[in-house]
């Protein structure tokens, strides 16, 4: 077992959270994510509970993985974190995303959208599990 430190993945977790809140605000891109997703603010509101929960073990899980990867090659310094955040962003989350574009036909836009959202959080999360040992 890799020695990982627990504070810093619950703070990298939340750190994934409060940069999606900003990303998907009303004054960011909520209204564009809305008019490609067709969710609704009253649909939002009856799933709030549901995505909460599952942002928060999404955003724990995701937190620990990098923290594993990171730990597990050595870095230390935050440049060399946020770059490990990139390459995860790149090699499993874009080409996860873009693949939906050729399999289910997904909007560019949207696929965009998400893709930023994920790579401001990974870059962050990164460059705080590198320095937080």
């Amino acid at each position: 077992m890799l020695p990982i430190n627990w504070w810093a993945v619950i703070v990298a977790a939340i750190i994934r959270m409060v940069v999606g809140f900003a990303w998907y605000s009303p004054p960011v891109l909520l209204k564009p994510w809305q008019a490609l997703t067709g969710v609704t603010p009253e649909s939002m509101r009856a799933g709030l509970g549901k995505a909460i929960v599952v942002d928060i073990v999404a955003s724990l899980i995701t937190a620990f993985a990098l923290a594993n990867i990171i730990v597990a090659s050595g870095i230390t310094d935050w440049l060399n974190g946020a770059l490990a955040g990139f390459w995860v962003w790149l090699g499993f989350q874009a080409t996860l995303l873009v693949s939906l574009w050729g399999y289910e036909n997904r909007s560019l836009r949207l696929i965009a959208i998400n893709l930023g959202n994920n790579l401001i959080a990974l870059v962050l999360m990164g460059a705080l599990l590198a320095v937080w040992r």
